[in-house]
Protein backbone atom coordinates (compact mmCIF):
# COMPACT_ATOMS: atom_id res chain seq x y z
CA UNK A 1 0.00 0.00 0.00
CA UNK A 2 1.44 3.27 -1.09
CA UNK A 3 2.25 6.08 1.17
CA UNK A 4 0.23 8.86 0.01
CA UNK A 5 1.25 11.95 2.41
CA UNK A 6 1.45 14.90 0.97
CA UNK A 7 4.91 15.68 2.84
CA UNK A 8 8.38 14.34 2.85
CA UNK A 9 9.49 12.93 5.94
CA UNK A 10 11.76 15.29 7.84
CA UNK A 11 15.28 15.35 7.80
CA UNK A 12 16.65 15.08 11.45
CA UNK A 13 19.44 17.81 11.67
CA UNK A 14 20.99 19.74 14.34
CA UNK A 15 19.51 22.87 15.84
CA UNK A 16 20.76 25.73 13.98
CA UNK A 17 22.40 27.60 17.68
CA UNK A 18 24.54 24.69 17.90
CA UNK A 19 25.25 23.87 14.47
CA UNK A 20 26.58 27.11 13.49
CA UNK A 21 29.32 26.60 16.66
CA UNK A 22 30.53 23.30 14.69
CA UNK A 23 31.45 21.86 11.59
CA UNK A 24 29.72 18.77 12.51
CA UNK A 25 27.52 17.48 8.95
CA UNK A 26 24.32 19.80 9.50
CA UNK A 27 21.49 16.47 8.10
CA UNK A 28 21.91 13.56 10.31
CA UNK A 29 20.24 11.31 7.64
CA UNK A 30 16.61 9.15 7.96
CA UNK A 31 16.49 6.52 10.02
CA UNK A 32 15.71 2.97 8.53
CA UNK A 33 11.80 3.34 9.46
CA UNK A 34 11.83 6.78 8.17
CA UNK A 35 13.76 5.89 4.58
CA UNK A 36 11.31 2.76 4.01
CA UNK A 37 8.62 5.39 4.82
CA UNK A 38 9.67 7.57 2.11
CA UNK A 39 10.43 5.28 -0.28
CA UNK A 40 6.55 4.19 -0.14
CA UNK A 41 5.58 7.45 -1.40
CA UNK A 42 7.21 6.25 -4.71
CA UNK A 43 4.25 5.83 -7.36
CA UNK A 44 6.26 3.84 -9.77
CA UNK A 45 5.26 5.52 -12.54
CA UNK A 46 5.82 3.51 -16.16
CA UNK A 47 7.76 6.48 -17.62
CA UNK A 48 10.36 6.88 -15.02
CA UNK A 49 9.88 11.46 -15.40
CA UNK A 50 12.43 11.25 -12.04
CA UNK A 51 15.19 9.68 -14.34
CA UNK A 52 14.78 12.34 -17.61
CA UNK A 53 15.71 14.64 -15.32
CA UNK A 54 18.96 12.87 -13.17
CA UNK A 55 22.29 13.63 -15.29
CA UNK A 56 23.43 10.46 -14.55
CA UNK A 57 20.66 8.69 -15.34
CA UNK A 58 20.22 6.24 -11.84
CA UNK A 59 16.92 3.83 -12.40
CA UNK A 60 15.41 5.89 -9.66
CA UNK A 61 12.11 4.28 -9.15
CA UNK A 62 13.94 0.76 -8.73
CA UNK A 63 16.38 1.62 -5.64
CA UNK A 64 13.72 3.15 -4.37
CA UNK A 65 11.48 0.09 -4.54
CA UNK A 66 14.05 -2.02 -2.72
CA UNK A 67 14.39 0.12 -0.12
CA UNK A 68 10.07 0.23 0.06
CA UNK A 69 11.13 -3.60 0.91
CA UNK A 70 13.98 -3.20 3.48
CA UNK A 71 16.62 -4.42 0.67
CA UNK A 72 19.09 -1.88 1.33
CA UNK A 73 21.91 -3.09 -0.30
CA UNK A 74 20.19 -3.96 -3.15
CA UNK A 75 19.33 -0.87 -3.81
CA UNK A 76 22.84 0.40 -3.13
CA UNK A 77 23.48 -2.01 -5.98
CA UNK A 78 20.98 -0.34 -8.28
CA UNK A 79 22.19 3.04 -8.00
CA UNK A 80 26.25 1.69 -8.58
CA UNK A 81 25.43 0.62 -11.90
CA UNK A 82 24.68 4.50 -12.52
CA UNK A 83 26.49 6.72 -10.44
CA UNK A 84 29.99 6.38 -8.76
CA UNK A 85 29.73 8.63 -5.63
CA UNK A 86 25.71 8.10 -4.91
CA UNK A 87 26.75 9.19 -1.07
CA UNK A 88 28.09 12.69 -2.24
CA UNK A 89 25.60 13.30 -4.85
CA UNK A 90 22.33 11.80 -2.08
CA UNK A 91 24.17 14.99 0.28
CA UNK A 92 25.04 18.01 -2.59
CA UNK A 93 23.02 17.24 -5.47
CA UNK A 94 20.13 20.17 -6.29
CA UNK A 95 17.57 17.33 -6.83
CA UNK A 96 14.97 20.24 -6.77
CA UNK A 97 15.81 21.31 -9.87
CA UNK A 98 16.33 17.64 -11.59
CA UNK A 99 15.10 14.43 -10.19
CA UNK A 100 12.60 15.52 -7.52
CA UNK A 101 11.31 18.52 -10.25
CA UNK A 102 9.88 16.22 -12.32
CA UNK A 103 8.62 13.76 -9.63
CA UNK A 104 4.74 13.31 -9.69
CA UNK A 105 4.01 13.62 -6.04
CA UNK A 106 5.33 16.93 -6.56
CA UNK A 107 2.18 18.05 -8.32
CA UNK A 108 -0.37 18.10 -5.11
CA UNK A 109 1.83 17.90 -2.87
CA UNK A 110 5.86 17.21 -2.22
CA UNK A 111 7.87 15.26 -4.07
CA UNK A 112 9.60 12.37 -2.83
CA UNK A 113 12.95 12.79 -1.40
CA UNK A 114 14.79 11.06 -3.76
CA UNK A 115 17.93 12.62 -2.32
CA UNK A 116 17.62 11.79 1.28
CA UNK A 117 16.96 7.89 0.18
CA UNK A 118 20.20 7.85 -2.30
CA UNK A 119 22.36 9.14 1.03
CA UNK A 120 20.68 6.85 3.06
CA UNK A 121 21.56 3.67 0.65
CA UNK A 122 24.78 5.00 0.70
CA UNK A 123 25.51 5.49 4.00
CA UNK A 124 24.12 2.25 4.88
CA UNK A 125 26.32 0.24 2.33
CA UNK A 126 29.41 1.97 4.29
CA UNK A 127 28.31 1.49 7.73
CA UNK A 128 27.40 -2.30 6.63
CA UNK A 129 29.11 -3.80 4.26
CA UNK A 130 32.68 -5.05 4.57
CA UNK A 131 33.23 -6.82 1.23
CA UNK A 132 35.66 -4.96 -0.85
CA UNK A 133 34.21 -4.43 -5.02
CA UNK A 134 35.23 -6.77 -7.42
CA UNK A 135 37.84 -5.36 -9.26
CA UNK A 136 36.90 -6.11 -13.45
CA UNK A 137 38.88 -7.97 -15.74
CA UNK A 138 41.20 -5.90 -17.78
CA UNK A 139 40.68 -5.16 -20.96
CA UNK A 140 44.67 -4.03 -22.17
CA UNK A 141 43.76 -0.85 -22.88
CA UNK A 142 45.05 2.57 -20.73
CA UNK A 143 43.19 5.64 -20.13
CA UNK A 144 44.58 8.66 -18.20
CA UNK A 145 42.45 11.15 -16.21
CA UNK A 146 43.31 15.15 -15.43
CA UNK A 147 41.80 16.05 -12.27
CA UNK A 148 40.23 14.02 -9.62
CA UNK A 149 37.18 15.88 -8.82
CA UNK A 150 33.84 14.77 -10.02
CA UNK A 151 33.87 14.95 -13.38
CA UNK A 152 37.05 13.17 -13.51
CA UNK A 153 36.34 10.74 -10.79
CA UNK A 154 32.48 9.46 -12.56
CA UNK A 155 34.83 9.01 -15.63
CA UNK A 156 37.49 6.93 -14.03
CA UNK A 157 35.01 5.30 -12.18
CA UNK A 158 32.79 4.45 -15.68
CA UNK A 159 36.00 3.60 -17.42
CA UNK A 160 37.17 0.83 -14.64
CA UNK A 161 34.07 -0.85 -14.79
CA UNK A 162 34.84 -1.28 -19.10
CA UNK A 163 37.98 -3.27 -17.94
CA UNK A 164 40.36 -0.21 -18.59
CA UNK A 165 43.61 0.76 -16.49
CA UNK A 166 43.05 4.33 -15.58
CA UNK A 167 44.86 6.24 -14.10
CA UNK A 168 43.78 10.11 -12.44
CA UNK A 169 46.22 12.86 -12.26
CA UNK A 170 45.39 15.35 -9.44
CA UNK A 171 47.26 18.17 -8.46
CA UNK A 172 46.70 18.89 -5.13
CA UNK A 173 47.75 16.88 -2.40
CA UNK A 174 44.32 15.00 -1.36
CA UNK A 175 41.96 13.91 -4.93
CA UNK A 176 38.57 15.00 -4.55
CA UNK A 177 38.47 18.26 -6.00
CA UNK A 178 35.82 20.71 -5.04
CA UNK A 179 34.42 18.17 -2.87
CA UNK A 180 37.20 18.32 -0.49
CA UNK A 181 37.97 22.08 -1.11
CA UNK A 182 35.00 23.66 -1.97
CA UNK A 183 32.59 21.96 -0.04
CA UNK A 184 32.58 22.70 3.56
CA UNK A 185 32.40 19.86 6.41
CA UNK A 186 29.28 20.46 7.44
CA UNK A 187 27.45 19.63 4.26
CA UNK A 188 29.95 17.08 2.78
CA UNK A 189 31.96 15.11 6.16
CA UNK A 190 35.82 14.38 4.00
CA UNK A 191 35.24 10.92 5.37
CA UNK A 192 32.51 10.37 3.11
CA UNK A 193 34.48 11.53 0.19
CA UNK A 194 37.41 9.58 0.95
CA UNK A 195 35.33 6.52 1.32
CA UNK A 196 33.92 7.13 -2.30
CA UNK A 197 37.61 7.36 -3.48
CA UNK A 198 38.79 4.20 -1.92
CA UNK A 199 36.00 2.49 -3.61
CA UNK A 200 37.08 3.09 -6.93
CA UNK A 201 40.88 2.59 -6.03
CA UNK A 202 39.51 -0.96 -4.95
CA UNK A 203 38.29 -1.13 -8.56
CA UNK A 204 41.25 -0.42 -9.92
CA UNK A 205 41.75 3.25 -10.30
CA UNK A 206 45.03 4.46 -9.70
CA UNK A 207 45.16 8.11 -8.16
CA UNK A 208 48.53 10.11 -8.76
CA UNK A 209 48.28 13.03 -6.24
CA UNK A 210 50.68 16.44 -6.49
CA UNK A 211 50.89 16.03 -10.63
CA UNK A 212 50.08 19.56 -12.38
CA UNK A 213 49.33 18.59 -15.42
CA UNK A 214 50.85 21.05 -17.76
CA UNK A 215 54.09 21.43 -15.03
CA UNK A 216 54.60 17.91 -14.55
CA UNK A 217 53.80 16.33 -17.44
CA UNK A 218 51.96 17.24 -20.37
CA UNK A 219 49.18 16.03 -22.26
CA UNK A 220 51.63 15.27 -25.12
CA UNK A 221 53.66 13.58 -23.00
CA UNK A 222 50.77 11.41 -21.35
CA UNK A 223 49.97 9.96 -24.92
CA UNK A 224 54.11 9.79 -24.83
CA UNK A 225 53.50 7.46 -21.97
CA UNK A 226 51.06 5.03 -23.71
CA UNK A 227 47.83 6.96 -22.81
CA UNK A 228 45.35 5.97 -25.91
CA UNK A 229 42.99 8.73 -24.51
CA UNK A 230 43.21 11.63 -22.08
CA UNK A 231 39.96 13.40 -20.48
CA UNK A 232 40.45 16.99 -19.08
CA UNK A 233 38.36 17.37 -16.36
CA UNK A 234 40.92 19.93 -14.41
CA UNK A 235 37.57 22.32 -13.27
CA UNK A 236 37.24 25.86 -12.82
CA UNK A 237 39.40 27.39 -9.65
CA UNK A 238 40.46 30.48 -10.64
CA UNK A 239 38.42 32.99 -8.74
CA UNK A 240 36.96 36.30 -10.68
CA UNK A 241 36.85 39.76 -8.82
CA UNK A 242 35.03 42.82 -9.25
CA UNK A 243 37.59 45.15 -10.14
CA UNK A 244 36.53 47.83 -7.91
CA UNK A 245 38.56 50.11 -5.13
CA UNK A 246 40.43 48.40 -2.49
CA UNK A 247 40.54 44.64 -3.59
CA UNK A 248 43.68 44.49 -2.11
CA UNK A 249 43.59 45.83 1.18
CA UNK A 250 44.21 42.66 3.66
CA UNK A 251 41.02 41.16 4.84
CA UNK A 252 39.97 40.35 1.03
CA UNK A 253 39.87 36.43 0.25
CA UNK A 254 38.70 35.17 -2.80
CA UNK A 255 36.11 32.19 -1.68
CA UNK A 256 38.19 29.47 -3.06
CA UNK A 257 41.02 30.83 -0.39
CA UNK A 258 38.95 30.78 2.14
CA UNK A 259 37.55 27.52 1.73
CA UNK A 260 40.72 25.48 0.57
CA UNK A 261 42.02 27.14 4.26
CA UNK A 262 38.62 25.67 6.07
CA UNK A 263 38.11 22.76 4.41
CA UNK A 264 41.26 21.10 2.65
CA UNK A 265 43.49 22.67 5.01
CA UNK A 266 41.21 22.41 8.65
CA UNK A 267 41.74 26.13 9.46
CA UNK A 268 39.28 25.66 12.26
CA UNK A 269 40.87 23.40 14.28
CA UNK A 270 43.41 24.78 16.82
CA UNK A 271 46.44 22.35 15.42
CA UNK A 272 46.05 23.53 12.12
CA UNK A 273 49.24 24.66 10.30
CA UNK A 274 47.13 26.90 8.18
CA UNK A 275 46.63 31.07 9.15
CA UNK A 276 43.10 32.32 8.66
CA UNK A 277 41.59 35.57 9.95
CA UNK A 278 39.15 35.28 13.09
CA UNK A 279 37.09 38.24 12.87
CA UNK A 280 33.70 40.11 14.31
CA UNK A 281 32.46 41.53 10.52
CA UNK A 282 31.85 39.39 7.80
CA UNK A 283 30.69 40.55 3.79
CA UNK A 284 30.20 37.78 1.57
CA UNK A 285 29.76 39.11 -2.25
CA UNK A 286 27.43 36.64 -3.88
CA UNK A 287 24.18 34.55 -3.81
CA UNK A 288 25.17 31.21 -4.58
CA UNK A 289 25.98 27.93 -3.07
CA UNK A 290 29.54 29.21 -2.42
CA UNK A 291 28.65 32.13 -0.89
CA UNK A 292 26.61 30.80 1.20
CA UNK A 293 29.62 28.06 1.87
CA UNK A 294 31.64 31.12 2.83
CA UNK A 295 29.01 32.32 5.17
CA UNK A 296 28.35 29.90 7.05
CA UNK A 297 32.08 28.66 7.79
CA UNK A 298 32.96 32.42 8.88
CA UNK A 299 30.25 32.35 11.21
CA UNK A 300 31.27 28.78 12.62
CA UNK A 301 35.00 30.53 12.82
CA UNK A 302 33.43 33.02 15.30
CA UNK A 303 31.91 36.15 13.07
CA UNK A 304 29.04 37.99 15.40
CA UNK A 305 27.80 39.54 12.21
CA UNK A 306 27.93 37.62 8.69
CA UNK A 307 26.45 39.73 5.73
CA UNK A 308 25.47 37.83 2.19
CA UNK A 309 25.75 41.36 0.04
CA UNK A 310 23.86 40.15 -3.39
CA UNK A 311 22.46 42.44 -6.22
CA UNK A 312 19.26 41.10 -6.20
CA UNK A 313 16.10 39.96 -4.73
CA UNK A 314 15.80 36.38 -2.88
CA UNK A 315 13.95 35.18 -5.36
CA UNK A 316 16.89 35.72 -7.80
CA UNK A 317 18.94 33.31 -5.92
CA UNK A 318 21.26 31.00 -7.15
CA UNK A 319 22.07 29.37 -4.18
CA UNK A 320 19.69 25.69 -3.77
CA UNK A 321 17.03 26.83 -1.11
CA UNK A 322 17.62 24.43 1.65
CA UNK A 323 21.25 26.01 1.57
CA UNK A 324 19.42 29.47 2.15
CA UNK A 325 17.49 28.37 4.64
CA UNK A 326 20.07 26.66 6.80
CA UNK A 327 22.22 29.96 6.47
CA UNK A 328 18.99 31.85 7.65
CA UNK A 329 18.37 29.55 10.48
CA UNK A 330 22.09 30.02 11.74
CA UNK A 331 22.05 33.89 11.97
CA UNK A 332 23.43 34.86 8.43
CA UNK A 333 22.35 38.42 7.49
CA UNK A 334 21.45 38.95 3.76
CA UNK A 335 21.49 42.26 2.37
CA UNK A 336 19.76 41.82 -1.11
CA UNK A 337 19.23 44.42 -3.35
CA UNK A 338 22.35 45.72 -3.11
CA UNK A 339 26.09 45.74 -4.82
CA UNK A 340 29.83 46.78 -3.48
CA UNK A 341 31.11 49.65 -5.00
CA UNK A 342 34.60 49.86 -2.95
CA UNK A 343 36.52 48.19 -0.17
CA UNK A 344 37.90 50.72 2.34
CA UNK A 345 40.46 50.07 5.10
CA UNK A 346 42.63 51.33 7.42
CA UNK A 347 46.30 53.26 7.81
CA UNK A 348 46.93 49.09 8.50
CA UNK A 349 46.24 48.22 5.45
CA UNK A 350 43.41 46.07 6.83
CA UNK A 351 39.83 46.23 5.53
CA UNK A 352 37.38 48.13 7.74
CA UNK A 353 34.37 48.86 5.55
CA UNK A 354 32.23 47.97 2.28
CA UNK A 355 30.75 50.66 0.46
CA UNK A 356 27.27 49.28 -1.32
CA UNK A 357 25.03 50.90 -3.48
CA UNK A 358 21.29 49.42 -3.51
CA UNK A 359 19.66 48.27 -6.77
CA UNK A 360 16.50 47.70 -8.33
CA UNK A 361 15.02 45.08 -10.33
CA UNK A 362 14.60 45.88 -14.36
CA UNK A 363 13.50 43.17 -17.42
CA UNK A 364 14.70 39.78 -17.26
CA UNK A 365 18.59 39.46 -18.73
CA UNK A 366 19.55 36.15 -20.81
CA UNK A 367 20.05 34.25 -17.82
CA UNK A 368 15.67 34.85 -17.23
CA UNK A 369 16.90 36.45 -13.67
CA UNK A 370 15.30 40.37 -13.54
CA UNK A 371 18.36 42.66 -14.15
CA UNK A 372 20.15 44.46 -11.37
CA UNK A 373 19.58 48.46 -11.88
CA UNK A 374 21.70 51.05 -9.70
CA UNK A 375 19.84 53.41 -7.68
CA UNK A 376 21.84 56.33 -8.43
CA UNK A 377 22.86 58.30 -4.48
CA UNK A 378 21.98 55.31 -2.32
CA UNK A 379 25.73 54.14 -1.06
CA UNK A 380 25.84 53.27 2.52
CA UNK A 381 28.46 51.68 4.46
CA UNK A 382 29.31 48.41 6.37
CA UNK A 383 31.41 48.10 8.99
CA UNK A 384 33.34 44.83 8.32
CA UNK A 385 36.98 43.28 8.99
CA UNK A 386 36.41 40.62 6.48
CA UNK A 387 35.38 40.65 2.77
CA UNK A 388 34.94 37.32 0.63
CA UNK A 389 34.53 37.38 -2.90
CA UNK A 390 32.18 34.53 -4.40
CA UNK A 391 31.08 35.77 -7.70
CA UNK A 392 32.39 32.76 -9.41
CA UNK A 393 35.77 31.02 -10.87
CA UNK A 394 37.07 30.07 -14.51
CA UNK A 395 39.51 27.35 -15.50
CA UNK A 396 43.05 27.74 -15.07
CA UNK A 397 44.81 28.94 -18.55
CA UNK A 398 47.53 26.17 -17.61
CA UNK A 399 46.15 23.40 -19.68
CA UNK A 400 45.35 25.29 -22.57
CA UNK A 401 48.18 27.02 -22.58
CA UNK A 402 50.39 23.65 -22.60
CA UNK A 403 48.02 21.94 -24.77
CA UNK A 404 48.38 22.25 -28.60
CA UNK A 405 45.19 22.14 -30.58
CA UNK A 406 43.35 22.58 -28.15
CA UNK A 407 40.15 25.03 -28.55
CA UNK A 408 38.95 27.22 -25.64
CA UNK A 409 36.53 29.93 -25.41
CA UNK A 410 37.73 33.41 -24.76
CA UNK A 411 36.98 33.32 -20.81
CA UNK A 412 38.96 29.96 -20.57
CA UNK A 413 36.51 27.26 -20.88
CA UNK A 414 37.45 24.03 -23.17
CA UNK A 415 35.57 23.72 -26.28
CA UNK A 416 33.98 20.12 -26.03
CA UNK A 417 30.95 18.27 -27.40
CA UNK A 418 27.52 18.84 -25.55
CA UNK A 419 27.22 14.37 -25.59
CA UNK A 420 30.58 12.86 -25.76
CA UNK A 421 33.38 15.53 -24.55
CA UNK A 422 35.30 15.17 -27.49
CA UNK A 423 37.52 18.37 -27.86
CA UNK A 424 39.21 19.85 -31.18
CA UNK A 425 42.19 17.82 -30.32
CA UNK A 426 41.97 14.16 -31.16
CA UNK A 427 42.06 11.77 -28.36
CA UNK A 428 41.47 14.72 -26.10
CA UNK A 429 38.08 14.44 -24.02
CA UNK A 430 36.58 17.35 -21.56
CA UNK A 431 33.78 17.91 -19.35
CA UNK A 432 32.78 19.57 -15.96
CA UNK A 433 33.77 23.04 -14.99
CA UNK A 434 36.68 22.95 -17.45
CA UNK A 435 34.03 23.07 -20.28
CA UNK A 436 31.01 25.52 -18.57
CA UNK A 437 32.43 27.34 -15.83
CA UNK A 438 31.64 27.09 -12.25
CA UNK A 439 28.63 24.39 -12.36
CA UNK A 440 27.14 21.92 -10.16
CA UNK A 441 28.51 18.37 -8.77
CA UNK A 442 25.86 16.09 -10.36
CA UNK A 443 26.63 18.36 -13.89
CA UNK A 444 30.18 17.88 -13.83
CA UNK A 445 29.64 14.01 -12.99
CA UNK A 446 27.18 13.77 -15.75
CA UNK A 447 29.82 15.59 -18.24
CA UNK A 448 32.32 12.74 -16.82
CA UNK A 449 30.17 9.79 -17.68
CA UNK A 450 29.04 10.63 -21.29
CA UNK A 451 32.88 11.38 -22.04
CA UNK A 452 33.90 7.66 -20.57
CA UNK A 453 31.09 6.06 -22.81
CA UNK A 454 32.72 8.26 -25.82
CA UNK A 455 35.92 7.44 -24.82
CA UNK A 456 35.23 3.82 -24.72
CA UNK A 457 33.66 4.16 -28.25
CA UNK A 458 36.99 5.87 -29.85
CA UNK A 459 39.30 3.77 -28.55
CA UNK A 460 37.10 0.67 -29.79
CA UNK A 461 36.96 2.40 -33.21
CA UNK A 462 40.63 2.52 -33.51
CA UNK A 463 41.32 -1.16 -33.31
Amino acid sequence: MPNMSLKKNEMPSQDPNVRNKNFLEVALGYTKEQAIDEAQRCLHCKNYPCVQGCPVSIHIPDFIAKVAEGEFEQAYQIITQSSSLPAVCGRVCPQENQCEKHCVRGIKGEPVAIGRLERFVADWHRENVKEDPVAPVKNGHKVAIVGAGPAGLTCAGDLVKMGYDVTVFEALHLAGGVLVYGIPEFRLPKSIVANEIETLKKLGVHIETNMVIGRVLSVDELFEQGFEAVFIGSGAGLPRFMNIPGENFKGVYSANEFLTRVNLMKAYREDSSTPIQHVKNVAVVGGGNVAMDAARCAKRLGAENVYIVYRRSEEELPARKEEVEHAKEEGIIFKLLNNPVAIHGGEDGFVNKIECLEMGLGEPDASGRRRPVEKPGSNFELEVDCVIMAIGTSPNPLIKSTTEGLDTQKWGGIIADETTGQTSREGVFAGGDAVTGAATVILAMGAGKQAAAAMDAYIKNKK
